[in-house]
C-alpha cells in the first residue's frame, strides 16, 4: 500500500452500517452503489470476532470506487474495541488518503469509534429504530441521542420514522423506500421457474426478506393449516430467532436466501405477495421495500396493518390490508380469482412512477450538496489489511 497515486483533495464517503454489505441487498448498497460514479465509497461494517492475536480491518475494493471495511478484533480484546477500532479508521484514513469526507450513518452506535473525525457533512439515514429490535445494545439510545445533535441532517426511510424523528432534529426528510423498477418488473414475464421452486405445486404465496423476530409465525402457521394445499413459499436467511419456532407443515416451503439478482426469477412463478410481519414493537417504524418491489413485479400483496403500509398503499387500495387468517385467506383468493386486473395493475404503475432509487439518491446527493459530475476515477489497491 506503499504505492497510492497522489491526488488532488475530493470528497469521499464513509459509510457505517450494521448491516453486511453482502447480507440481504436493501437500502445502503442501492444508495452507496449510486454514489460511487462520483467519489470513493468506503462501506464500514461491524467488527467480526475472528481466530488472530493482532487485530486489523480487512479493506476489500469490490467494485470500482467501492471498498468493504471489516474490522476484525480478536476475542480477548471484546471489551476494548472502541479504542481499536478508532485507530484502525484512522489508519484507514491515512493508508487510502481520505481527507475531505462525508459521514453517513446507519447504525449509531458507530459513534463510539468515530466521533473523533471531522467530515464535511454527517448524515444519519434512519432506516429503522434499532433500540426496538431484538438483541440491540443498551447504549443504542445514547449513541443514537449524540449522533442526532451532531448531524447535519437526517433521513427516514418511512413516514412513522419521520413523524417521530422531525422533533429530534431541526433537518429532517422523509425518504421512503424505493425500487428498481426495471429489475422487478422483469417478473412480469414469464421466467423460468427456479430449480428449487420447480416441483412445489400451485398456487403459491410467496414472501422474502429477513426471517427475524418481526416475522408472523402464528399468522404462517394458520393460514397453512386452513389451506393445506395452498403452498407458502418463505425466503430469506432466519436469524434472531430459533429455526425450529418456525412451522414445519408440509405446504409451508423455507428455500433460504437469494440473491437480489435471483428474486425476479421467484416471484415471476408466485399468485400472490405476502407481508407478514406481526404488530409488536420492532415493526412499528418499519417501512418494508419489499412492498414497492412485490408492486412492481407486478403481484397482488396482501400484508398485515404495518402502519407505513396502510399509509402509504392501503387507503389507495394498492395493497390488501389483512389483521387475521382469515382475512388473509379471503384477500388471498379474491386476488387469484381477478389475475388481470388491469385497473389494479394501471393505478399501481402510476404511484410507482416517481419511486425510484435513482431519484431518491439524486434528491438525498443534491441536499447534501454534491456535485453530480464524474470525476476521474483512480485505480488502488483491490485488497489489503490495515493493522493499528
Amino acid at each position: 500500500m506503499n504505492n497510492l497515486p497522489n491526488r488532488q483533495p475530493k470528497a469521499d464517503l464513509i459509510c457505517f452500517s450494521h448491516l453486511r454489505w453482502n447480507f440481504v441487498f436493501q437500502r445502503p448498497q442501492h444508495l452507496m452503489t449510486r454514489f460511487t460514479g462520483y467519489m470513493r465509497v468506503f462501506y464500514v461494517e461491524e467488527y467480526v470476532i475472528d481466530n488472530v492475536e493482532i487485530p486489523f480491518l480487512q479493506v476489500n475494493n469490490i467494485d470500482e470506487n467501492l471498498w468493504i471495511v471489516t474490522p476484525n478484533l480478536p476475542e480477548n480484546l471484546i471489551k476494548e474495541e472502541k479504542n481499536i477500532i478508532t485507530g484502525l479508521i484512522e489508519q484507514l484514513m491515512e493508508t487510502y488518503q481520505i481527507t475531505r469526507f462525508i459521514s453517513w450513518y446507519y447504525t449509531p452506535m458507530a459513534m463510539n469509534y468515530s466521533r473523533n473525525l471531522q467530515p464535511e457533512k454527517m448524515i444519519f439515514d434512519c432506516m429503522d429504530e434499532l433500540s426496538a429490535f431484538k438483541f440491540s445494545p443498551p447504549e443504542l439510545k445514547q449513541r443514537e441521542h449524540e449522533l442526532l445533535n451532531r448531524c447535519d441532517m437526517v433521513f427516514t426511510g418511512g413516514d412513522s420514522l419521520f413523524q417521530i424523528k422531525r422533533n429530534q432534529h431541526d433537518s429532517v426528510f422523509l425518504f421512503p423506500s424505493s425500487i428498481d423498477f426495471q429489475h422487478f418488473s422483469s417478473a412480469r414475464s414469464s421466467l423460468p421457474d427456479p430449480e428449487d421452486q420447480r416441483d412445489i405445486p400451485f398456487p403459491r404465496m410467496g414472501f422474502f426478506g429477513v426471517i427475524d423476530e418481526r416475522f408472523d409465525i402464528s399468522l404462517l402457521k394458520k393460514m397453512a393449516n386452513k389451506r393445506p394445499h395452498w403452498h407458502f413459499i418463505m425466503l430469506g436467511p432466519i436469524v434472531k430467532i430459533d429455526p425450529a419456532s418456525l412451522p414445519n407443515n408440509a405446504n409451508i416451503h423455507y428455500l433460504g436466501m437469494k440473491t437480489y439478482d435471483q428474486l425476479p426469477t421467484y416471484i415471476s412463478n408466485w399468485e400472490v405477495a405476502l407481508i407478514l410481519f406481526a404488530l409488536n414493537e420492532s415493526t412499528r417504524f418499519i417501512s418494508p421495500t419489499k412492498t414497492p418491489e412485490y408492486l412492481a413485479a407486478g403481484k397482488p400483496v396482501v400484508s398485515t396493518p404495518i402502519a407505513d403500509v396502510v399509509k402509504a398503499y392501503g387507503v389507495k387500495d394498492l395493497v390488501q390490508i389483512a389483521t387475521s387468517a382469515e382475512t388473509f385467506i379471503v384477500a388471498i383468493q379474491k386476488a387469484m380469482d381477478n389475475p388481470n386486473n388491469q385497473k389494479w395493475k394501471k393505478a399501481v404503475d402510476a404511484n410507482l412512477a416517481a419511486n425510484s432509487w435513482d431519484l431518491t439518491w439524486k434528491k438525498m446527493a443534491t441536499l447534501i450538496g454534491i456535485d453530480l459530475i464524474k470525476g476521474n476515477q483512480e485505480a488502488h489497491s483491490k485488497n489489503t489489511k490495515i493493522y493499528v
